[in-house]
């Protein structure tokens, strides 16, 4: 259940941590405290937490550093805090893999339901079984898949695979996405339809981080990225996904 997850929060100001992991542990998770990049490397030694709340701002190795760094190698679920004029950090992170942000000085319970649509979305979720980390170019295309491009999503491992079964990089969110865009083929989707259940940022945020995500999906699917052919721009509106013939 998502009330007993496993999250990390990694904060170099010790109030932010403090509060931050009090609150998160009210609500029912297994909360570790980390001040700096270093202490979530000797945490993560020793456990595989389900999501991490990731400060931007820290000493030695910075957030965006880190995060890049995780998803290459755990791809666990990130949420991010940056500073409330950092355009550039949240764009960043977004990018790199972070499947939301907040930006300080932030809500409480704000924070509390961004780690909640995470967790929702992020393989394992409701006893679904997360996907395997090591590529597996022997196994046969499962059954309950949807075709993208060069690619398959697998419902039910919650995985995006290529043609010859190789898991490809996928943040929660980002699965979710393409799960909405294969529920609803040939159809437009508006960006707040694919937001889905994600708190809101407020309009002009939300609408750059649906155009972030699809950027790094099409790298992923499309045979030429810069002209997207699976998942195509209508203009003023959001997308639309084109399913093979």
């Amino acid at each position: 259940m998502l009330q007993n997850a496993s999250i990390v929060v990694v904060d170099d100001e010790p109030d932010i941590l403090s509060m931050v992991s009090d609150y998160l542990g009210r609500d029912g998770y297994h909360v570790s405290r980390c001040a700096n990049g270093a202490e979530l490397d000797r945490t993560l030694d020793k456990t595989s937490p389900d999501l991490v709340v990731l400060d931007v701002n820290l000493p030695d190795e910075d957030g965006i550093s880190i995060a890049r760094r995780l998803q290459a190698t755990r791809r666990v679920p990130i949420v991010m805090l940056t500073a409330l004029n950092d355009t550039i950090d949240r764009v960043v992170g977004l990018e790199v893999g972070a499947d939301d942000y907040i930006t300080k000085p932030f809500d409480l319970r704000e924070l509390s339901a961004r780690v909640r649509a995470v967790l929702r979305r992020a393989p394992g979720a409701d006893g679904v079984p997360a996907a395997p980390r090591e590529p597996r170019p022997e196994q046969k295309r499962p059954r309950n898949v949807a075709c993208f491009g060069e690619a398959f999503l697998d419902f039910d491992a919650r995985r995006l695979i290529d043609r010859n079964g190789v898991d490809l990089p996928i943040t929660a969110t980002e699965f979710a996405m393409l799960s909405t865009f294969a529920e609803h083929p040939n159809k437009v989707l508006t960006r707040d339809r694919l937001l889905g259940d994600a708190p809101e940022h407020g309009s002009g945020c939300c609408d750059r981080a649906i155009d972030i995500r699809v950027t790094r999906i099409r790298k992923r699917i499309e045979v030429n990225p810069t002209r997207p052919q699976v998942i195509r721009t209508v203009r003023s509106v959001g997308y639309v996904y084109v399913p093979p013939n």
